[in-house]
């Protein structure tokens, strides 16, 4: 059965999250190191970890399987979850595979250089409504191939 993880303490992409999972009544684990309060939802598990850096994203790695689908902005995370053969799609709709997630974490440790040089980077640019929507499509996406067992 198909499960969506969500990396929730600084996810933009909760309720859009939990409307696709709505739609296609899919469990939904919220994993945050802190409580978020949402509606009754026998769909949604609101799962609080320690506040230890990555304890969120070890609750999550010890539970996903090829058929679960994990929802983080987390770049080295979603590396993890990708070794595991888990579908990855990060807040901005952006999925993650074999084959691009070697790019991502270039860029994010060139990023990661050059802040420590001192070079303003910026930061990322803010979420707009394209980037909702483009989320709101990959996701869909993500859970109609493995519906199709792609």
């Amino acid at each position: 059965m198909i499960q969506i993880y969500v990396d929730a303490d600084a996810s933009p992409v909760r309720d859009d999250a939990l409307k696709v999972a709505r739609r296609y009544g899919l469990k939904i684990y919220f994993v945050a190191n802190f409580k978020i309060r949402f509606p009754k939802d026998e769909l949604i598990e609101m799962v609080v970890v320690s506040e230890d850096l990555d304890a969120a994203d070890d609750w999550i790695l010890e539970r996903i399987s090829d058929q679960d689908i994990v929802v983080t902005g987390d770049v080295p995370f979603a590396a993890r979850c990708v070794k595991k053969g888990t579908r990855v799609v990060d807040f901005r709709g952006r999925v993650f595979t074999e084959d691009s997630i070697g790019e991502a974490l270039a860029n994010r440790d060139l990023m990661t250089y050059l802040r420590d040089l001192g070079t303003m980077t910026g930061g990322p640019t803010p979420r707009k409504k394209r980037d909702q929507s483009r989320f709101l499509q990959s996701l869909d996406e993500q859970i109609q191939a493995l519906l199709r067992g792609k």
